[in-house]
């Protein structure tokens, strides 16, 4: 019986199929966890249509300079009917003198108090749950006492989200413009992660929301118990309760250049780096779905550079895996082209392969640091 001589395969080969299957899942990656943001078209609410009544709820603890500076931002929004609940948070500060201050001015305005107690301390979803009972309209909208609108659209265009009984509304909390690398590294975080969640919820699977900007209904949160499974847990007032409370059916996105919030970057790597570790504390109590699904994608990323240094170590496979590279970086920044202009993030795109490796780098870091660090208070 003829059989045919076995041909031996290099670890050179090997190792270039390994990459180019990374390379396929990478894009198929981008495909479906970046592209859908960039390609969804904006509907606009019919001019028929009346808006309902908003509360804009801001949790404030010792944030006197930010609510002078950003909060008549919120309050001269053009809207019909809205209210906006500051809760001062046991502040030590002119926090509670600012906001009577604008009370005075703007009747809309409401300040809900929580004293210092010797015996009991919390966190900020005590401050959010404060704020929604005193809240007076269904629809509720969150951001933070450091954040300030995009323009006076703001809230028009994040309450048109309600539309269609939608009682979940996903925003994009960005951050603002400045000079250095530093800068240009945290909004690319901020917008890849914003990327991920928003086009998750426009293909049906939302997973998360940041509570910079975010809205839901009071109905919706006491249905689902507000924070119940997860009060002890410092974080994810925000997150953690999309994760509970979304589906397919009552979540929607504001995706529009009106309907973003901006704050302040941290301006050094350790504020940063501290500032991840709280959010990454939430993480663990994801459900089993969202889990698999934001660590496949760095499972992907990992997989494909850790490959690519592997091939460039053999001659046979230089050109190959060159090439290869190349083609994810061209692919990468035609899709990370179109989801960036739609988040106000254009200056962003050119230069998205490289940021993308230094996160690689980092986040291990951050990672492990966070083993490290406790964080004990809502502001960090």
């Amino acid at each position: 019986m003829y059989f045919p001589d076995f041909v031996e395969i290099g670890a050179d080969e090997l190792l270039l199929v390994a990459f180019f299957v990374s390379l396929l899942g990478i894009l198929i990656h981008y495909l479906t966890n970046v592209l859908p943001l960039g390609v969804l078209k904006t509907i606009s609410l019919e001019a028929s249509t009346k808006p309902e009544p908003v509360s804009v709820i801001i949790c404030a603890r010792n944030e006197d300079d930010n609510l002078a500076e950003f909060l008549p931002k919120i309050l001269v929004q053009d809207y019909p009917e809205f209210e906006v609940v500051v809760v001062n948070d046991c502040s030590i500060d002119n926090t509670e003198n600012v906001i009577d201050e604008f009370a005075k001015i703007f009747p809309n305005l409401k300040k809900v108090t929580i004293k210092e107690d010797d015996y009991y301390k919390h966190g900020k979803k005590l401050a959010v749950v404060i704020g929604i009972k005193g809240a007076k309209h269904d629809n509720l909208l969150f951001t933070d006492a450091d954040c300030y609108p995009a323009n006076d659209q703001w809230l028009r265009d994040m309450s048109a989200g309600f539309v269609n009984r939608r009682e979940i509304v996903l925003g994009y909390g960005a951050y603002k413009k400045e000079k250095g690398f530093l800068n240009k590294l945290i909004r690319f975080d901020t917008f890849l992660i914003a990327a991920n969640y928003l086009s998750a919820a426009i293909k049906g699977k939302p997973y998360m929301g940041v509570g910079r900007n975010l809205a839901y209904t009071k109905k919706l949160f006491y249905k689902q118990k507000g924070f119940s499974t997860h009060y002890h847990i410092l974080s994810g007032d925000d997150d953690l309760f999309v994760n509970q409370a979304c589906s397919d059916e009552n979540t929607n996105v504001a995706v529009s250049h009106n309907a973003i919030t901006y704050s302040i970057a941290k301006s050094s790597f350790t504020d940063w780096k501290r500032q991840k570790q709280r959010h990454l504390t939430t993480a663990p109590y994801y459900s089993s779905g969202s889990k698999t699904r934001i660590m496949t994608g760095y499972i992907l990323q990992y997989t494909f550079h850790l490959s690519f240094l592997s091939v460039l170590l053999y001659k046979t496979t230089l050109i190959s895996a060159l090439v290869g590279f190349i083609l994810k970086i061209c692919f990468q920044m035609i899709i990370f082209k179109k989801a960036s202009k739609k988040l106000n993030e254009s200056d962003l795109w050119a230069w998205s392969f490289f940021y993308e490796i230094i996160l690689l780098v980092v986040y291990p870091v951050i990672h492990i640091s966070k083993l490290f660090h406790k964080p004990n208070k809502w502001k960090s």
